[in-house]
C-alpha cells in the first residue's frame, strides 16, 4: 500500500510539472512570435505596393504583394553614373575583409592575453575594457587623421581599418581561451610544438565558437556602416550599399517618392545578417555560456 502510494504522488507531481512546462512551452512560443513580428513586417513591406506603403494604420500583411519596389531599386541608379551593383559589391568586399582581419587580430591579440605572461598584461586587458564605454564619435576625428596620413582614402582598406579593432571580438576571445587548460598547452610544448604551432593547431580550432560570434558582429557592424563612405571615400564609385540606401529618402522631395525602393532596400540589407545569424547560432551561445556573460 505504501508504494503505491508513493507512486500516485510521484504521477501526480510528474503531472503538475508536465501542465507548468506547457505552459512555460506556450508563453515562450507566444513572445517568439511577438518578437519575430519586426522581421515579418520588413519582408511584407518590402512588397508592399505603392499606395499601400502610407496606409494607416500600418498593416503587416501585403494584401498585394509585388515585386515593383525591387525593380524601382534598380532604376533609381540608371540615371546616375554608378549603378547599384557597384554599391553591393563594394559592402560585400569591405564587409568579407573586416570580418577576415578582425577575426584574425582579435585571436592574435586574446592569446597571448589569456595564456601568456608579460609585463603591462593588466594595464593592456583593462584598457581594452574600458575602450568598450567609448562611443565611435569620440574617435572620429582621429580616426580621420590616420586614415588620411596612411593615404588609404578612396581605397577598401579605408572601410575595413576604421572596424578592425573591435575591443568586444578581443574580451569575447579572451574569455573564451581562458577555458582551455593551460595543462594541455604545456603538454604540447614538450612534445616539442613550437608556439605558432599551438596557436594554429590547438587554440584555433577550440575557439572556433567564439570566432563565429565575432564574424558575426564584425559583419554586421561593417555590413550596415555607412560612416567610412561619408567621412573616408571622395570618390562614388567607392561608396556601399548603406550610404546608397541612405540617399533614397534624402531630402523632403525624395521622403515619398523613393519609399518603396528604401523599403527593397532595407530588407537586401537585412537579409545577409539574418542568414548568417540563423546559420551560426548555436556557436553564438556556446560563446555566451563560455566567455562569463550572463
Amino acid at each position: 500500500m505504501q508504494v503505491q502510494q508513493v507512486l500516485r504522488r510521484g504521477m501526480g507531481r510528474v503531472k503538475r510539472v508536465d501542465k507548468f512546462q506547457m505552459f512555460l512551452t506556450v508563453m515562450l512560443t507566444l513572445l517568439a512570435a511577438f518578437m519575430l513580428l519586426p522581421i515579418v513586417y520588413l519582408f511584407f513591406h518590402a512588397l508592399k505596393p505603392y499606395y499601400e506603403l502610407f496606409l494607416y494604420p500600418p498593416r503587416f500583411i501585403a494584401r498585394n504583394p509585388t515585386l515593383q519596389n525591387f525593380t524601382d531599386l534598380f532604376l533609381v541608379t540608371q540615371s546616375s553614373i554608378v549603378p547599384m551593383t557597384r554599391y553591393l559589391f563594394n559592402s560585400l568586399v569591405a564587409a568579407l575583409l573586416v570580418v577576415v582581419t578582425t577575426c584574425f587580430f582579435s585571436l592574435l591579440c586574446a592569446y597571448p592575453l589569456s595564456k601568456h605572461k608579460f609585463p603591462g598584461q593588466s594595464l593592456i586587458f583593462n584598457t581594452i575594457i574600458i575602450s568598450l564605454m567609448f562611443a565611435p564619435e569620440m574617435v572620429g576625428i582621429p580616426r580621420y587623421f590616420v586614415i588620411s596620413n596612411l593615404g588609404i582614402i578612396n581605397t577598401y582598406w579605408g572601410h575595413v581599418l576604421p572596424l578592425v579593432a573591435m575591443p568586444v571580438g578581443v574580451f569575447l576571445m579572451k574569455q573564451f581561451i581562458d577555458q582551455i587548460p593551460n595543462e594541455l598547452l604545456e603538454a604540447s610544448r614538450v612534445e616539442g610544438a613550437s608556439e605558432f604551432k599551438i596557436f594554429y593547431k590547438i587554440v584555433t580550432p577550440l575557439v572556433m565558437p567564439a570566432l563565429a560570434t565575432v564574424a558575426i558582429l564584425s559583419f554586421q557592424g561593417a555590413w550596415s556602416n555607412e560612416e567610412t563612405s561619408q567621412f573616408f571615400m571622395e570618390d562614388e564609385t567607392m561608396k556601399t550599399l548603406p550610404f546608397f540606401v541612405g540617399t533614397l529618402t534624402n531630402g523632403l522631395a525624395n521622403n515619398v517618392a523613393n519609399q518603396g525602393a528604401a523599403a527593397a532596400a532595407a530588407l537586401i540589407l537585412f537579409i545577409p545578417n539574418f542568414i548568417i545569424f540563423l546559420a551560426m547560432q548555436s556557436k553564438v551561445v556556446s560563446t555566451m555560456m563560455h566567455s562569463g556573460i550572463k
